[in-house]
């Protein structure tokens, strides 16, 4: 019943999105990473490589059904938390300038999270339903005989729209990043005088370096970057 009632009150969903950002940023580094591997400019040899033992290790595969239930519920408590918030507040202050007090991406964090939820149904479409449930035979093997997912991807980002959208989507994640970042870290109460201003730098770099990593992915398929 405690434990129940921490989650249901404030305090309890800010500890949850906390630690449920924690462990989307990491699933950030890890995906970024291995995205990276397209530009080893070797027709996807070791970007399949890594993309298949993703796909094929039970340890792998089982965290990644707990990123869909981490995301689903980072979405839904964050959405519970700002329903909650305005109920708090139903009435607007007679003159208020909220941007004297806090950015304007810090007060749009719900919004930038459903534009995000959306972006990635779009992403899991194109690539994990192909992956894990219809297959990918018809994109035939690469030069090593793995599974070719890299001319998934090329076929994915040959339309300029998709291209566009992903660019849209990584573009709110930077956003979403550069608050997110810091605050899953204050929500735990990991935040110190000594190394906040670490963590706020660390969390400028990694807002800037993840969604630009994911963006180029998109962009350097569309324009024959990566071969």
């Amino acid at each position: 019943m405690a434990y129940t009632a921490l989650f249901k009150s404030s305090i309890g969903k800010k500890l949850l999105m906390g630690l449920t950002g924690l462990f989307l940023i990491t699933f950030l580094l890890v995906h970024a990473s291995i995205n990276a591997m397209i530009w080893f400019q070797d027709g996807g040899v070791t970007f399949n490589k890594w993309a298949h033992f993703m796909g094929s290790n039970l340890i792998i595969r089982t965290m990644e059904w707990g990123l869909f239930f981490g995301l689903i519920l980072h979405v839904v408590d964050g959405l519970m938390l700002y329903a909650q918030n305005r109920a708090a507040r139903p009435v607007k202050y007679a003159y208020n300038r909220a941007g004297d007090n806090s950015s304007w991406y810090s007060r749009s964090m719900a919004l930038l999270g459903t534009l995000i939820l959306l972006f990635l149904i779009l992403h899991l479409a194109h690539f994990w339903v192909k992956t894990r449930i219809t297959g990918i035979e018809k994109y035939g093997l690469d030069t090593e005989n793995q599974e070719n997912l890299f001319a998934v991807m090329q076929e994915v980002f040959r339309s300029g729209l998709v291209v566009a959208i992903y660019v849209a989507g990584c573009f709110s994640l930077f956003w979403h990043l550069l608050h997110g970042f810091k605050s899953a870290f204050q929500s735990l109460g990991l935040n110190h005088v000594k190394y906040n201003e670490t963590i706020a730098v660390i969390g400028i770099a990694f807002s800037i370096i993840v969604p630009f990593v994911f963006a180029m992915m998109p962009i350097s398929m569309h324009f024959g970057l990566v071969r």
